[in-house]
């Protein structure tokens, strides 16, 4: 029997990179009949991805790793919607594909190989992508690197669009969204769905589109975190493809940064070391947090306030010249702010308590992994979407804002007294019943996805879909 090769189009990405092809080693891992192939689209940003992609192909022996070629970056201007410009910049690569898949299917049909293409595997950047395995009667597959809350929007623009004909706007009512119990605020949906002038929002919706076109669509959740999402998906229809949680994916090790300095960084975990158990409250915003000065000021007054111990990643460096006069010095001993840290091994040290966050997906699922309960600071992207349900649709969360958008945008700046009040009752003993439920969490999320488990019994039938493709 023809085993079955999947062609991963993974979005060029940091967390969407690092997510599929931790989803990649986990199908291989389940079974050694799946054989992957990525096609690497060139991340136009982010230099040093390329070199890390490499790095974790190179451990897998059923992985090849394809690099298409550069392609010429879209116009600037399309910057004002980096979700335009990303699709337009995927877009571009379409011929590539299509030219890289015909070599590989007539390399398969002529040379006696045991494997059969099954499918793509697609990030939802790439739904453009649909129409390439259409043209070799392959089906398409998403792999959504966000949640089964967030997959209930895209359904959900596509008819609302119809009905409505624009961008979802600041003075609209809550909506109901499928997956949700709670109405949900304009305001927690991501900038683009709002943006009609950049092209954010006929982006979003013209990607929705694509969802149902899909055969399956897998989601990095669990059931037991997303139940009653999970389970509305899961029962499927019969004009909508099958919904798979099969997380959580998660990278154990983090993405290596080149620019991080080994040397100050072991220091940083030496004293992490003679710290109590859960006396640390971990601050980091992602890749793309920034803040302003009058931002970090307030941050740092608010943590010297609390009393708390804690540990900073500031980003980008430079903005720790904007700390307060004499911060550094009133707190040497009992804080310490640095450049980029190893997130997964920071919360996975045993002296981090809390966690203040941008709510970006892989983040919270590697705080729950580990047991870390988060104090949400949404920033970009879907994050204000990812807090509301942490907070309102979990209780997996301590609220410190919902709706902030950057650069003091939606809420304008958060100020020291706020910041201080999340931090005291996170770590001060006020978040008993979240930590609690954070704790079950993190048994429910190893346990899914060891034998037996949800998401690996997930993955199994998935396995079998693929192998149903092709014979």
């Amino acid at each position: 029997m023809k085993k079955p090769e999947l062609i991963f189009i993974p979005a060029p990405g940091v967390g969407h990179v690092i997510s599929a092809l931790e989803f990649a080693a986990r199908l291989l891992g389940h079974d050694p009949r799946v054989y992957i192939t990525v096609l690497a689209i060139k991340a136009p940003f982010n230099s040093h991805l390329d070199a890390y992609t490499k790095s974790l192909v190179a451990s897998q022996p059923r992985v090849t790793l394809i690099d298409l070629p550069h392609v010429d970056l879209p116009p600037p201007e399309l910057l004002r919607s980096v979700e335009h410009y990303f699709t337009v910049y995927i877009e571009s690569y379409i011929p590539h594909v299509q030219r890289v898949v015909g070599e590989i299917q007539r390399s398969r049909a002529g040379s006696g190989s045991d494997r059969s293409v099954a499918g793509f595997v697609l990030d939802f950047f790439c739904t453009s992508m649909m129409d390439v395995a259409a043209g070799f009667s392959l089906p398409s597959y998403i792999y959504l690197t966000s949640n089964a809350h967030f997959l209930g929007l895209m359904f959900h623009l596509p008819a609302r669009h119809d009905q409505v004909g624009r961008e979802v706007r600041l003075s609209d009512p809550d909506l109901p969204l499928p997956g949700f119990t709670n109405p949900v605020p304009v305001s927690v949906l991501p900038s683009a769905v709002l943006d009609g002038e950049a092209g954010g929002y006929a982006a979003y919706v013209k990607l929705a589109r694509r969802f149902r076109d899909a055969r399956g669509i897998m989601v990095n959740t669990f059931k037991e975190l997303e139940p009653f999402a999970v389970s509305s998906f899961s029962r499927g229809s019969s004009d909508g493809p099958a919904v798979y949680a099969v997380g959580p994916v998660i990278d154990p090790k983090g993405v290596p940064d080149p620019s991080l300095d080994r040397a100050h960084w072991e220091k940083i975990r030496e004293w992490l070391d003679e710290q109590p158990p859960s006396s640390v409250v971990f601050l980091c915003f992602g890749s793309m947090g920034r803040f302003d000065a009058d931002q970090v000021k307030e941050i740092a007054a608010g943590i010297e306030r609390s009393g708390h111990k804690f540990l900073w990643s500031l980003r980008p460096e430079s903005c720790q010249e904007q700390l307060p006069d004499g911060f550094l010095e009133r707190t040497r001993g009992r804080g310490v702010v640095c450049g980029w840290t190893p997130q997964v091994e920071v919360l996975g040290h045993a002296a981090i308590g809390g966690f203040v966050s941008h709510c970006g997906w892989n983040s919270i699922l590697e705080s729950l992994w580990h047991g870390v309960p988060i104090v949400t600071w949404p920033i970009y992207a879907e994050q204000q979407l990812n807090a509301f349900m942490m907070v309102k649709e979990l209780g997996l969360a301590e609220e410190l804002r919902l709706d902030y958008k950057g650069h003091g945008g939606c809420g304008h700046l958060v100020p020291a007294e706020e910041i201080e009040r999340a931090v005291e009752r996170l770590m001060g003993g006020g978040a008993a019943a979240t930590r609690k439920k954070v704790k079950e969490m993190k048994e429910a999320a190893r346990k899914a996805v060891k034998e037996g488990g949800s998401s690996y019994h997930s993955i199994g039938r998935l396995i079998q879909d693929f192998i149903k493709s092709i014979e």
